[in-house]
C-alpha cells in the first residue's frame, strides 16, 4: 500500500465460523466508514464452516481487505494479536464479526480520540440472554473493575478504538484480550467508555457461554498478580505465608483444646491433619499456576515466538515466527 493511500484506521476483526455474517459485515463497514482511509484485517481463527472461502472472495473484490488464516483455532486473543501486529494504521479498531457490534458506531468513537487514547464500547442495552450472558457479564465487570481499579461497565465488548502506540508492547496470551483496557492504563493511556448499539445475533451460533466465567476469574487472578506483585512477588507469597502460618497456629490451638478440654479426639485429628494438608495443596496449586503463567510469557518473549501459526495470508507477509 503506497504512502498516498496508507490507511489512517485499521479495523481488526477475528473470525470463527461466521460465514453468513461476513458479507453483511463488510457492507456495514463500507457504509459506516465512508471516505475514511481504512483497511480491514480479518483473522480467520481456524473456521471450518466455509468462512475462509468467503474471506478470500471479499479480499479479491476489495483491496482494503487483508486476510490472515490460522492453521487451527487458537482463540480470540491470538486472532486479535495477529491482526494488531499486521495492522498498518496509527489507529486500530477492534470488533466482532457476528454483527452484534454495529460498525455505524465507529465514526463517533474515532472522534472521541481527541479527548482520550482508548475508547471502549459499552453495550448499555445488551441483546443477549440475560441468565447465561448478561447477568454473569455484569458480575464479572463489577469484579474486574473493583480489583483492577479501572472502572468499566463492559469489559466484554470487543468494539474499541485504540491509538496504536498503546497496543504495540502489550503481550497477550490465553484469554487476556478482555483485559486490554487494564494493560493500556499501565502504559499511561487515557481511557473513556461510550454507549454503543448492540444487536441480537441473527446468523450463526454464539461462541460464548457460562464456561467463560471461570476462565475470566482465572485470568483476572493473573492480571491482579502481574499488576501488583510481578516485580515484588515476595509481598504476595510472604503475606500468604504469614496468613497460613497464623491459621495453622489457630488450628493447632483448636486441636489441642479438642484433645485436652472438649474430649473430641476425632475432631482434633481432623483439625491436625486435614486442614493443613488442604491449605498446603491449595497454595501449591495456585503457585504452580502463577509460575506457569510467568514462564509461558518468558517463553514467547525470549524466543520471539508468536502464540499462533499462520497457514496462509492475503496481502500480508507473515514473519518467520508466525509460520
Amino acid at each position: 500500500m503506497s504512502e498516498a493511500t496508507s490507511p489512517t484506521v485499521s479495523l481488526v476483526i477475528p473470525v470463527y465460523n461466521e460465514r453468513d455474517n461476513l458479507a453483511p459485515l463488510h457492507q456495514a463497514i463500507v457504509a459506516a466508514m465512508g471516505a475514511t482511509a481504512y483497511e480491514i484485517v480479518l483473522v480467520d481463527d481456524g473456521s471450518h464452516d466455509g468462512s475462509a472461502r468467503v474471506l478470500d472472495e471479499l479480499a479479491r473484490n476489495d483491496q482494503r481487505i487483508r486476510v490472515i488464516h490460522f492453521v487451527r483455532n487458537y482463540g480470540q486473543t491470538a486472532a486479535l494479536t495477529a491482526g494488531i501486529r499486521h495492522a498498518q494504521a496509527p489507529v486500530i479498531v477492534t470488533l466482532d464479526a457476528d454483527l452484534q457490534n454495529d460498525p455505524a458506531d465507529i465514526p463517533a468513537m474515532l472522534e472521541k480520540l481527541t479527548d482520550a487514547d482508548v475508547v471502549c464500547g459499552w453495550r448499555k442495552d445488551r441483546k443477549d440472554h440475560w441468565l447465561s450472558r448478561t447477568m454473569p457479564s455484569r458480575i464479572a465487570n463489577a469484579l474486574i473493575s473493583k480489583l483492577s481499579n479501572v472502572p468499566l461497565h463492559d469489559y466484554g465488548c470487543t468494539l474499541r478504538v485504540y491509538k496504536r502506540e498503546y497496543l504495540e508492547q502489550i503481550p497477550l496470551y490465553g484469554e487476556m484480550h478482555r483485559f486490554i483496557p487494564i494493560y493500556v492504563t499501565w502504559a499511561g493511556a487515557r481511557l473513556i467508555e461510550v454507549p454503543v448499539r448492540h444487536h441480537p445475533r441473527t446468523r450463526g451460533e454464539s461462541k460464548y457461554g457460562l464456561s467463560r466465567v471461570f476462565k475470566v476469574l482465572l485470568d483476572l487472578t493473573t492480571v491482579k498478580f502481574l499488576r501488583d506483585f510481578f516485580v515484588t512477588p515476595i509481598y504476595f507469597f510472604g503475606w500468604l505465608g504469614f496468613l497460613l502460618f497464623a491459621t495453622g497456629l489457630l488450628v493447632g490451638v483448636a486441636a489441642l483444646a479438642c484433645w485436652t478440654i472438649w474430649d473430641l479426639p476425632v475432631m482434633a485429628a481432623c483439625l491436625t491433619v486435614v486442614s493443613p494438608m488442604l491449605a498446603i495443596f491449595g497454595v501449591v496449586e495456585v503457585t504452580l499456576g502463577i509460575i506457569a503463567e510467568v514462564l509461558i510469557r518468558m517463553h514467547y518473549e525470549i524466543q520471539g515466538r508468536a502464540p499462533y501459526r499462520i497457514a496462509r495470508a492475503h496481502g500480508i507477509e507473515p514473519s518467520a515466527e508466525e509460520r
